[in-house]
């Protein structure tokens, strides 16, 4: 369909999108996976339940102690649940170590989106038992791997491209924190900030299906939505914006530091002369003890959130849960045991802001806690609009969001600044891989053929023979590897290049045949002038041609060539775009280009 504006030939095949009919079937897919992330759900929050129960015999349950105090002999139950990862990490998959969401990365960009069944099995047991002894980890990390290699191993049932299981993977993954918090729209915008790694109804939409089944059957298994209602009122004026965006960055080198304790953690184990299955142990101890001191930092610790954003944490004992959840989740992390981020970062985040609270603006109790929770989580994990549409969903609010979505962003802008991975990428940067998180539009899609192709080109008539051609090839001053054939008319007849007169010399042809006669068994690839740089590069990949004659759709005339070492041209352009500097409206115009901050300084 043509818009008002019209158009013709290669215009008329360009759209706001690429979706085709298939997405229907990829769309449907998506109720699968987002029954399988409610399942990964139940599974893994009823084998914590469990485990706890086993562990702390009757002291413990899934959200947290049931004793104030916790008797000495504790201290072992993290240990004994450490050792026991570490076997299953060695000898079972070594991809259950970690939170699971740089796993679930790493499959996504370098995997082709295939996950292994072991892996859908191992990571909710070793999470389980990991949670279940006292680690003070939140269950969604280890459910969004657990829902994302069911989404995968649904996708590799079916005959279906990279991109398209890695649809399955990230439906599932999203399903998966869905089932556990209660908040669809945050999962979508996890995908599109953090997974999808792009933005297209091809991807999004599966995933949106997935979310929104997962919503719908979590209220008959789990529990109803909101998790953690919120009623209190909010103030917006001068002051408390400046209480919001003070508190954000204040959570911004939270975040920063956070990022520093693991992998200063995670540094220090791997100093140490011990197999890596080992140092889960380690760390095991450092959670006992931190148990001892405050026994609310163990486990997942929703009560944790559900009380300060009630007002009924506050002075010590919010700054004890504070520094002792910190400091037993990083070294935790950092020794390679499995667990996930997100509880973590929201009692840290919450606990931040209750701490604060007396020296902000006056507010409803628990809304500085909220503010905290949401900047932590966004500035720690560089989502800003996950983790402000997160705090929303998660409280049933409406009112906090912007509030939220400015704290956020304060502690984003800290983050982006001070630190060059996040705490997610920093993992697969550690293993040789680099994740860009920023999103633009593609210049070779919106750039035409006409923009860069070289105009003035110097051709061959194809009235001349074999003979002529190959002493003409063969004449030093004639460098070009391929020339445009054309008849009288300037209409192109055809290409040679120096391996088509290797070729003729080869088999002997005869130097008297007339080149337009070879020419007329053979095509070559073209281009038009308003065809984009994107189709013209797939055509030069699928068809082997290192250049395309540029011809008039209409008249068949030469108009220029278009070759691979053209496309550099697109980066230069968006490079200019980035660097050069002009003020349009001076007095004086000046123009400078920046210089490019060097790599790795």
């Amino acid at each position: 369909m043509v818009g008002s504006g019209g158009g013709s030939g290669p215009l008329k095949k360009l759209g706001d999108f690429t979706a085709e009919p298939r997405i229907l079937a990829i769309t449907a897919m998506g109720i699968v996976a987002g029954t399988g992330g409610v399942g990964a759900g139940w599974v893994l929050l009823h084998l914590i339940a469990l485990v706890t129960s086993l562990a702390y015999l009757g002291h413990f349950t899934i959200n947290g102690p049931t004793t104030a105090h916790l008797p000495l002999w504790t201290i072992a139950v993290p240990v004994l649940g450490a050792v026991i990862i570490g076997l299953m990490a060695r000898y079972g998959s070594e991809k259950i170590r970690g939170h699971g969401i740089p796993e679930a990365l790493e499959a996504i960009i370098l995997g082709g989106s295939r996950m292994g069944l072991k892996v859908a099995i191992l990571k909710p047991i070793s999470s389980a038992i990991s949670i279940g002894t006292g680690g003070p980890f939140g269950a969604e990390g280890p459910i969004i791997m657990t829902g994302g290699a069911i989404g995968s191993l649904f996708g590799q049932l079916f005959e279906l491209t990279d991109m398209e299981r890695k649809t399955m993977l990230v439906a599932g993954a999203c399903a998966g924190m869905t089932a556990v918090f209660g908040t669809p729209v945050a999962a979508m915008l996890l995908a599109v900030e953090l997974l999808l790694f792009e933005l297209k109804p091809r991807s999004f939409l599966p995933v949106a299906v997935a979310c929104v089944t997962s919503a719908i059957e979590r209220r008959y298994i789990l529990a109803p939505a909101p998790l953690f209602p919120f009623n209190g009122a909010v103030i917006i004026d001068p002051l408390h914006g400046l209480g919001w965006v003070t508190l954000g960055l204040v959570a911004g080198f939270g975040s920063a530091l956070l990022t520093v304790m693991v992998y200063g953690a995670e540094d220090w184990f791997a100093r140490q002369k011990l197999h890596w299955m080992w140092w889960p142990a380690l760390g095991g101890i450092v959670v006992g003890v931190g148990g001892l001191i405050d026994p609310s930092a163990l486990g997942v610790g929703y009560p944790n959130i559900a009380h300060m954003l009630a007002g009924g944490l506050a002075g010590v004992a919010v700054l004890r849960l504070l520094v002792v959840k910190a400091v037993i989740w990083s070294v935790a992390l950092g020794s390679g045991t499995s667990g996930g981020v997100l509880a973590p970062l929201l009692i840290i985040g919450g606990s931040l802001g209750a701490f604060l609270a007396p020296w902000l603006p006056a507010a409803a109790p628990g809304f500085w806690a909220l503010l905290g929770m949401a900047a932590m989580m966004g500035g720690t994990m560089r989502a800003p609009l996950t983790a402000a549409i997160f705090a929303v969903e998660l409280t049933g609010n409406q009112a906090v969001l912007l509030p939220v979505i400015s704290a956020c962003m304060a502690s984003y802008a800290v983050t982006v600044l001070v630190m060059k991975r996040s705490i997610l990428t920093e993992k697969l940067a550690r293993r040789g891989h680099h994740v860009t998180r920023e999103y633009s539009i593609d210049l070779a899609s919106l750039a035409r053929v006409q923009e860069i192709m070289a105009k003035q080109v110097e051709t061959l008539p194809a009235s001349i023979t074999i003979g002529e051609a190959i002493d003409f090839f063969l004449n030093p001053t004639h460098g070009h590897r391929a020339y445009p054939v054309v008849d009288g008319e300037g209409r192109l007849a055809g290409l040679i290049s120096r391996s088509d007169i290797l070729g003729w010399i080869g088999a002997k042809t005869p130097r008297t045949c007339p080149l337009a006669d070879v020419l007329a068994s053979t095509t070559v690839p073209t281009a038009s002038p308003d065809e984009t740089i994107s189709a013209i590069a797939v055509r030069m990949m699928t068809r082997q041609a290192p250049r395309l004659p540029v011809v008039d759709p209409h008249t068949g005339k030469l108009m220029g060539i278009v070759s691979r070492g053209d496309l550099i041209k697109l980066r230069w352009r968006e490079f200019e775009a980035e660097t050069l500097r002009a003020a349009h409206f001076s007095r004086r115009r000046k123009e400078r280009s920046v210089s490019v901050i060097e790599a790795d300084t």
